[in-house]
């Protein structure tokens, strides 16, 4: 994969002994600045694994020195729809050429989110969010590389978009794949992305007493589909519902979706890592 051709010795080494796999963190944040160095050194001794996700240029550029400072981190390079007014043609050539930096496992955050596009001052119109998402579902398979899907307020008008890139991919001898974070839709929205050989991230949400739609998919969909998440320092699980988020706290993820499928906290660790390389395509 181009964006993942020359990793170290030091990095092949922190991705076999990884234990827990959080597949969507956004360490580049500012509520991170006071203790980062110590959260991570923690995060390490732990032997978890993280991959840091862009949301716009900028924050893209630092989930990249992340990855190359941090053994255990990889990086992901793309531009959140509510972002997608920074985007021009230059603007994509620059995305473009980040994503063949070294440790860029993916493309994301890419999406559509209806839920803030008339916020003020950050207005993001539904054509442009749709045709700069399209724009880089199509970057990812030119770059043989999966995405990081976001998706709020605009399910239906986010699957049909990836159906279509996915059905063009294939009429092309290609590939579409990658994960729908923070999945919140209902199982048999679930099974539609399944069957499109997506993965579905799920994090603190799953925790919350009002998660009955999400309990259901984690039930519903097979083990070989889950990933873990945070999206820290955001969605913290109960009981720590509000604060800062971090991948310390997954393990109470993995104890909801073990009770959840009756099964032990092993084996959801063990499954969802090998999800997470398989994802990522870390293997």
């Amino acid at each position: 994969m181009i964006g993942n051709q020359n990793i170290t010795k030091e990095n092949r080494q922190a991705e076999e002994e990884c234990l827990i796999f959080d597949t969507h963190t956004h360490y580049d944040d500012v509520q991170f600045d006071g203790d980062r160095t110590e959260l991570f050194e923690n995060i390490a001794q732990r032997g978890y694994c993280i991959v840091n996700v862009g949301a716009s240029l900028a924050s893209t550029k630092k989930s990249i020195a992340l990855a190359k400072k941090y053994a255990f981190v990889h990086a992901a390079a793309g531009v959140h729809p509510t972002s997608t007014g920074e985007l021009t043609e230059e603007n994509f050539k620059m995305l473009s050429a980040l994503l063949d930096e070294e440790k860029v496992v993916a493309v994301g955050e890419i999406g559509l989110d209806y839920y803030w596009e008339k916020e003020p001052g950050r207005e993001c119109p539904r054509e442009m969010q749709k045709y700069w998402f399209g724009r880089q579902l199509a970057l990812a398979v030119e770059k043989d590389m999966p995405v990081i899907i976001h998706s709020r307020d605009a399910a239906e008008d986010t699957f049909l978009l990836i159906r279509k890139e996915c059905e063009r991919a294939r009429a092309n001898g290609r590939q579409l794949t990658g994960v729908i974070h923070c999945f919140s839709s209902g199982k048999e929205m679930a099974k539609d992305y399944v069957n499109l050989g997506f993965f579905l991230g799920i994090g603190g949400v799953l925790t919350f007493k009002n998660a009955r739609r999400i309990r259901e998919v984690v039930e519903e969909i097979p083990l070989s589909y889950l990933v873990l998440e945070t999206d820290c320092p955001y969605l913290s699980p109960e009981p720590y519902r509000g604060q800062r988020n971090s991948s310390l706290n997954l393990p109470l993820v993995v104890n909801e979706i073990a009770h959840i499928k009756g099964i032990s906290k092993e084996e959801v660790i063990c499954a969802t890592t090998k999800n997470a390389k398989q994802l990522y395509r870390l293997l």
